[in-house]
């Protein structure tokens, strides 16, 4: 008989950290607190890497897990671009066209699953979780150094092409989903059907 996971392991209280903190981090955000707002940044950065790390290197993966992951990942994509216009706007400046397409497929690719699903996006496709280190890493270098325009369109264009993906499989599922791999993994298991 397989063992049922815990709702209450690390991963899930690293996730449930970074939903709470959503609130104080926006906070310091529009308070101008640059400094502790990047600090807090990246520590949810490196807690969101490392929940998905722990859960899938002791199993510990859970439906709850995958929900709250994703829920606490939406507060963190809206943190980090209001950190973006609050502190770095003029790096940006030249760039916005990429910056509001990217934010308009982010913002897509929640609201579809908002509408057809009743509920946030927790695919955690490959090319979404690939996405989320190169943007941590971004964001790290952005707030720690400066802002450097090729890691910017490398980071940005595969994120965008990420939620695209999001958006394709949302299309194709039929009812809600977490942790599915990708869009070629849900074609071939639907059509195995």
């Amino acid at each position: 008989m397989a063992k049922k996971n815990s709702i209450y392991n690390v991963p899930n209280f690293l996730s449930l950290y970074r939903l709470l903190s959503f609130p104080f981090v926006m906070y310091l955000a529009f308070s101008g607190n640059e400094q502790l707002f990047a600090i807090f940044l990246i520590i949810n950065l490196i807690t969101d890497a490392l929940d998905g790390i722990i859960a899938r290197t002791f199993r510990l993966q859970t439906e709850l897990g995958a929900r709250l992951d994703a829920l606490a990942d939406v507060g963190m994509y809206i943190s980090a671009i209001t950190g973006i216009f609050m502190f770095k706007a003029a790096n940006f400046a030249p760039h916005l066209v990429s910056l509001y397409i990217y934010i308009g497929v982010f913002a897509g690719s929640v609201l579809i699953s908002l509408l057809k699903f009743k509920r946030f996006p927790s695919l955690h496709l490959y090319s979404s979780k690939a996405g989320g280190y190169l943007q941590g890493i971004f964001f790290f270098v952005l707030f720690m150094f400066d802002f450097h325009v090729t890691l910017y369109y490398f980071v940005i264009t595969w994120a965008i092409l990420a939620f695209c993906e999001q958006i394709c499989v949302q299309c194709v599922l039929k009812k809600p989903m977490s942790n599915a791999k990708g869009l070629y993994w849900v074609l071939k298991n639907k059509n195995a059907q």
